[in-house]
């Protein structure tokens, strides 16, 4: 089953999010075959990131969560706040991504 896991980054942990983003980076690699999609969350305007969205294959709600507190960027108190929902999969349009 899919997970959305909507993650809001701390104010001002732009830093914090620099200094363990290669540690982030190598977790979702390791983590690759649960991950159907990652990325950062934008401002509107592109400059800043502000989270980060992941919508990863897990068997429950606790193993999904488990993969959020075994995170990098989680266990260095990047994020404000964190949800996880459980989601299907309904329209995919990877072309749209551009």
């Amino acid at each position: 089953m899919l997970w959305a896991i909507y993650l809001i980054d701390k104010p001002n942990s732009t830093a914090l999010r620099a200094e363990h983003q290669a540690e982030h980076v190598a977790y979702l690699k390791k983590g690759d075959s649960l991950c159907f999609f990652t990325g950062p969350l934008q401002s509107d305007d592109a400059k800043e990131t502000i989270g980060s969205l992941w919508v990863i294959s897990a068997n429950s709600r606790a193993e999904a969560q488990a993969f959020v507190d075994n995170e990098p960027f989680h266990r260095a108190g990047v994020f404000a706040s964190e949800r996880v929902t459980r989601v299907r999969k309904g329209h995919f349009h990877p072309e749209l991504a551009g």
